[in-house]
């Protein structure tokens, strides 16, 4: 399975057209992704592939209050009203997962799913990776009925957190899925395969081209630099390196 993290209507095209598995759909990429807007969320329930939801309400920590807990919820809802698969949410608190937060939202998703007919699926997001002890973690998102954990393995990119991915992948013994995210490209997925690794993340973005505009855009505050786009065709060479398990390693 490849999931296509994108953030626009073009990136959601690029990924179906690449032949990506499912979409996990979101705004702010740079920021490592915050929950997309509504407009986005319904363009996103017309495709022809699962599209699972982000909510995450801002940049920064982990740590959430009431309003925020309440925030997800809404979004939650926007993403069981609209039609999409499933969301991908994660809370922390000193160190571990905060279970509270966590256990709210998880209700909350599925009494949202069992309203519309359909179960949503739960992802838990890389909040995973700034775990004090991930083992813990993984077996409390078991408990909790999280169907995978997106994950680098604690490093910044997949590829460097391989030997932890064998891990948790041994770990999870089938009772629930590790998606790989983070670095993951053609060249990477030989290692990753090697680790038991079956479901990938990435953005397949590659650099946007220059117009006359950019530098007014740049001088504006609009823009920083060349706008990364979704790359249909690195989203079919990275499927196909999945498809026969070959590939290097090379950050897309």
């Amino acid at each position: 399975m490849l999931e296509i993290c994108v953030e626009d209507a073009a990136g959601l095209a690029a990924a179906v057209a690449g032949g990506g598995g499912r979409v996990e759909l979101c705004s702010a990429l740079a920021l490592g992704g915050l929950t997309p807007p509504r407009s986005l969320v319904r363009l996103a329930a017309q495709a022809p592939i699962p599209v699972h939801m982000l909510c995450r309400p801002r940049e920064g920590d982990f740590v959430y209050g009431p309003q925020e807990t309440a925030q997800v919820c809404d979004d939650i809802d926007l993403a069981a009203e609209a039609g999409l698969a499933g969301i991908v949410i994660g809370a922390g608190a000193a160190g571990g997962l905060d279970l509270a937060v966590l256990g709210t939202w998880l209700d909350h998703a599925r009494r949202a799913g069992t309203a519309r007919g359909a179960r949503l699926s739960l992802t838990l997001h890389r909040v995973f990776d700034v775990l004090d002890d991930m083992e813990n973690g993984l077996e409390q998102a078991v408990a909790m009925g999280f169907d995978r954990i997106l994950t680098s393995g604690g490093a910044v990119r997949a590829p460097e957190g391989v030997r932890m991915l064998a891990h948790l992948h041994e770990l999870a013994a089938g009772r629930i899925v590790i998606l790989a995210g983070s670095g993951v490209s053609a060249e990477a997925v030989p290692a990753l395969r090697a680790a038991g690794i079956e479901e990938f993340h990435a953005s397949c973005r590659t650099p946007g081209t220059a117009t006359t505009a950019s530098g007014r855009l740049e001088e504006l505050g609009f823009q920083k630099g060349n706008r990364p786009v979704t790359d249909a065709a690195e989203v079919s060479r990275l499927q196909a390196a999945i498809a026969r398990g070959q590939g290097g390693l090379n950050d897309t």
